[in-house]
């Protein structure tokens, strides 16, 4: 069983709850760091909050939400490890995983609805990392990352 990181500010709030019981029904246990109603917060703390609990191994997986999802996956990026794309439609769920394998996705509670946040999770979710040529641009990231500290 996968354990997926959640988090949001108040703009992904509105995900938040579709997200948690998507995964769930997937078969993740489901580790959420808030935050909990719409009261105004601040993303980068949550962003944080996941990308950590992924980068440190607590979690294998995570999901960040905020109006946009740009935001909070800057945000989440900053995390040494952290592979975190901004996905808006299934296509872009699948391919981020096969391709980058991103650990982390960000969702906008602004720009997406519940529903197509629930077939986006699936989507990323089960998708597979392809590895191969990928694999070679991946270890390129983490030389960046590498140099950048």
């Amino acid at each position: 069983m996968k354990k997926v990181a959640v988090g949001c500010d108040h703009g992904g709030f509105v995900l938040k709850d579709r997200v948690v019981s998507t995964l769930k029904a997937l078969g993740a246990e489901v580790e959420d760091f808030g935050c909990f109603d719409e009261n105004s917060v601040d993303y980068p703390e949550y962003g944080e909050k996941v990308a950590r609990a992924v980068a440190s191994g607590r979690c294998e997986l995570g999901v960040v939400m905020c109006g946009t999802g740009i935001g909070i996956s800057i945000s989440a990026n900053k995390v040494r490890g952290i592979r975190c794309a901004v996905v808006t439609n299934t296509y872009m769920a699948k391919l981020t995983k096969n391709h980058n394998n991103a650990n982390i996705i960000a969702l906008g509670g602004r720009v997406i609805t519940p529903d197509e946040a629930e077939e986006i999770v699936k989507a990323w979710f089960t998708a597979e990392y392809e590895g191969g040529r990928h694999q070679r641009r991946l270890d390129m990231i983490t030389r960046i990352e590498e140099d950048a500290r």
